[in-house]
């Protein structure tokens, strides 16, 4: 055990040492870069400097509102040599391994996907997140396995990932004060390597802290979710949005305010309005050709569709599933005139000038019933053809109430 200990101390070191001069791969998170959620930082300051740690943290909330830079950054705190009183030092030697997201006491948990010369486990995937984690404060999980090439595969915790992270907390504390292990999206994660952490997370070894970091926390195994403190962390404010836009986008006030309120509290997609991503044209674009097709009762456009959304990839039809029912719920809201609550881009409002007068109280909740069993087929791995071929059927069916 202490040669195994000694052996990952020299790769923690070694890795430190050949990003240490290489400014491009810092990973600067400071409570002060993130971006609003200005209460959530005081309360986990507080914590600290009270000296009230709960080893087992749940931050959840909607995607892309900061949550991984503020468990990175809280963590970063918890080990800083000279702490401030509202932030880490930035210059002791725990903050410049913080930076480079290589400190020997810090571990991640992520989804991965099967390779080949792959192990399942996600230390065989940490150099490609350290270069993600550098390059993207604000990320999902499509941005992620777009990073790793995963192609149809859906990111998953693999099992073996119990035993990796046992082993790890089984070793004593390099030099920090604290052991930290960050699980993101521990939904992804497989219910036998879930089960095996019980114990760990609720008994852990002297000086270990579990920071969770969900979008999706329902969908976490209640016997998880039991044993961790959760921490709601909210969507970010409109005017915080606005000045982070007007500051790092060259964009005019008006239009940082027009896209923060389109944003819905969300930074990163924020980022994907301004940058007019190809995800959101090709989801728009494929949400206009479903309508049509559905509409005129095609049948050979709407196989054309199915056969297309099948060789996207999985995560990819989960999300297109998810912007479709997004859709649908702005172009309902569209109808009642209300355009301070209603968060559609200019190319998405002018299709709903037409479109929007078909989504109506008689079939809003079928056409939200069958997008969310279609989101729940393709997550079982049924034949993505099959789930929108039939689909579009009940959509033509809808359309026409």
């Amino acid at each position: 055990m202490l040669r195994q200990r000694s052996i990952l101390y020299l790769l923690s070191q070694e890795i430190f040492h050949s990003v240490q001069n290489d400014k491009d791969d810092k990973y600067k998170m400071f409570f002060k870069d993130i971006i609003g959620q200005q209460e959530v930082k005081e309360r986990l300051i507080r914590t600290v400097r009270e000296g009230f740690v709960p080893h087992a943290q749940l931050f959840c909330g909607p995607e892309g509102i900061g949550k991984f830079p503020l468990a990175l950054a809280y963590a970063q705190y918890l080990n800083c040599e000279n702490p401030t009183e509202s932030d880490s030092c930035g210059r002791c030697a725990s903050c410049t391994k913080y930076n480079h997201l290589a400190h020997p006491d810090l571990h991640f948990v992520f989804p991965i996907v099967k390779k080949a010369k792959k192990k399942e486990v996600c230390d065989d995937y940490i150099t490609e997140w350290r270069e993600f984690v550098n390059k993207n404060s604000y990320f999902n999980l499509n941005q992620w396995l777009d990073h790793i090439d995963a192609e149809n595969s859906q990111g998953l915790i693999y099992a073996k990932e119990s035993e990796e992270i046992l082993r790890k907390l089984s070793l004593r504390i390099y030099e920090a004060k604290y052991k930290v292990m960050i699980i993101w999206l521990p939904e992804k994660m497989h219910e036998s390597c879930a089960n095996k952490l019980l114990k760990i997370i609720e008994e852990p070894t002297d000086n270990t802290i579990f920071l969770l970091v969900s979008d999706t926390p329902d969908n976490i195994i209640t016997t998880i979710l039991s044993r961790c403190q959760r921490i709601n962390i909210h969507s970010i404010a409109e005017n915080d949005i606005t000045f982070a836009l007007e500051s790092e986008y060259n964009i005019t006030p008006e239009d940082a305010i027009n896209v923060a309120h389109l944003s819905k509290g969300s930074y990163l997609k924020a980022i994907e309005t301004i940058s007019l991503n190809e995800e959101h044209k090709m989801f728009f674009n494929l949400f206009v050709q479903m309508m049509r097709a559905s509409y005129a009762r095609n049948i050979k456009d709407i196989k054309a569709i199915g056969n297309g959304l099948a060789a996207i990839g999985r995560e990819n039809q989960k999300s297109f599933l998810i912007y479709c029912q997004r859709m649908v719920r702005e172009y309902f809201i569209s109808n009642l005139s209300q355009p301070q609550i209603t968060y559609l881009a200019q190319d998405e409002a002018n299709f709903g000038i037409r479109f929007a007068p078909f989504i109506n109280e008689r079939n809003i909740i079928g056409f939200m019933d069958e997008l969310a069993l279609a989101e729940r087929h393709i997550e079982q791995n049924v034949n993505a053809k099959m789930v929108f071929f039939d689909l579009c059927l009940k959509i033509t069916m809808l359309i026409k109430q």
